[in-house]
């Protein structure tokens, strides 16, 4: 009797134990896995583009997508650090390289071409941002189990970031086959009577935008990733206000600058109303439209594995993505 009794109880338990273990996996899965490899490093290499001042579609200048001009195209990367603060969500700490650059020569647009002017530079940004992943790439079964064959979890995942950051620049023009620095020549009249302020070249911005990403092996993910960073400056191709007198900044910073500030002169003048578009006191940027760039860039994500668990209950093998109670 007492042996029929424990049959009865060690086959319930069995039964038990096979209904809830499916439903333990995925509870471990889904709340405390992720936990063993919260931590990621990232390298991306792309392109990026500038939305300014100058260069752009045949229209007036916009700093939003519209008016990219894909010739001026540059290279891009980066290097960051990702750590989970919960299954889906993540913050981002990375360093991006990339260069903009923008010349009036490539638009038709009658104002901007008459203006004549070029600019390219190097620009660094450091951000931090916060990552919403509203689907996250998984390797495997989603119960996880040895010998336990269910649904797959997906292995695409695709989030959306957003944060804070600041960027270095220094804008440069071509002249005479040689690239010159643009900050120093004030070509907007900086540091004389009622010309513009002087810029910085270290500034604030504001990185957003979204991502998809696709597990390959345990360890490794690959992404594409569109990046649009909004800027607090106008300056980032030297050009915002209106035009200084020529020979005000060449007797203050000699003939380069002058020519610098004002090449449009050498190159036929558009004349409406009678004056002259490119005459002192004449608008030469616009500084209600900040300038802006973007990144596309295809990324590699490497998991740092955490291989010992906190938990007394359990532990798991990640190098197999098996768990043993």
């Amino acid at each position: 009797m007492h042996k029929l009794l424990r049959r009865r109880l060690l086959l319930t338990f069995l039964l038990g134990a096979a209904a809830f273990g499916p439903a333990w996996a995925q509870y471990f899965r889904q709340s405390t896995y992720w936990k063993t490899h919260r931590q990621e490093v990232e390298f991306g290499l792309g392109i990026t583009n500038f939305l300014g001042e100058l260069g752009g579609r045949n229209q007036i200048g916009s700093p939003f997508v519209w008016d990219l001009e894909l010739s001026q195209t540059r290279p891009a990367a980066s290097f960051a650090f990702r750590y989970y603060l919960a299954r889906k969500q993540a913050m981002r700490l990375r360093i991006t390289y990339g260069v903009l650059a923008g010349n009036d020569n490539l638009t038709t647009e009658p104002f901007r071409m008459t203006r004549n002017l070029n600019f390219k530079s190097d620009v660094v940004e450091l951000s931090l941002v916060y990552e919403l992943h509203l689907y996250r790439e998984e390797l495997g079964h989603m119960y996880d189990l040895r010998g336990v064959k269910g649904t797959k979890g997906s292995r695409v995942g695709f989030y959306l970031f957003g944060g804070i950051g600041g960027f270095y620049f220094d804008p440069r023009a071509q002249f005479n086959n040689a690239w010159v620095r643009l900050k120093p020549l004030g070509t907007e009249g900086q540091g004389l009577p009622g010309g513009a302020d002087e810029y910085k070249n270290f500034q604030l911005c504001i990185p957003m935008g979204i991502g998809i990403r696709r597990a390959f092996t345990k360890q490794w993910s690959g992404g594409l990733e569109l990046q649009y960073t909004k800027t607090f400056t106008d300056y980032i191709d030297d050009v915002s206000t209106k035009y200084y007198d020529p020979e005000a900044i060449g007797a203050a910073y000699g003939d380069v600058a002058a020519y610098l500030s004002n090449p449009a002169l050498d190159s036929g003048p558009l004349v409406e109303n009678g004056i002259i578009s490119t005459a002192p006191g004449m608008q030469r940027g616009d500084e209600g439209d900040l300038d802006a760039y973007i990144f596309l860039k295809v990324t590699a994500d490497w998991k740092l594995y955490k291989y010992k668990s906190g938990s007394k209950k359990y532990r798991a093998r990640i190098r197999r993505q098996k768990i043993v109670f």
